[in-house]
């Protein structure tokens, strides 16, 4: 089965569930910013795993990943970034405006 024909992920009580899905079903959840962040990962932590013979960190970085993309799906896009937004006002105290670009919000933040 290729992954394209591979099932997407499975639908949970609060939309897709992405327990088992694939790096590429994962980047398709992704918003555009993020997905260019999960891209320069995931080639780092292959690379980094090609050079050590080890998984452990791809596995950890893709449940990492997996985690954003079913809040990303169960949310949406611009409910996703809004998250971000609150949460650096909250951290800040200072109100971010809303057509602040997403890394510069999770900068704020330390991410």
């Amino acid at each position: 089965m290729t992954a394209a024909a591979a099932p997407g992920p499975r639908q949970g009580r609060t939309g897709p569930s992405f327990a088992d899905a694939s790096p590429a079903e994962v980047r398709a959840a992704l918003i555009p910013e993020e997905a260019t962040e999960f891209d320069q990962q995931w080639r780092d932590v292959m690379a980094r795993a090609t050079e050590r013979l080890d998984l452990a960190e791809v596995f950890a970085t893709l449940d990492s990943w997996r985690r954003v993309a079913r809040l990303t799906a169960a949310d949406g896009a611009e409910a996703h970034r809004a998250m971000y937004r609150r949460a650096a006002e909250r951290l800040t105290g200072n109100p971010i405006p809303a057509d602040e670009p997403l890394p510069q919000t999770k900068a704020r933040l330390g991410l």
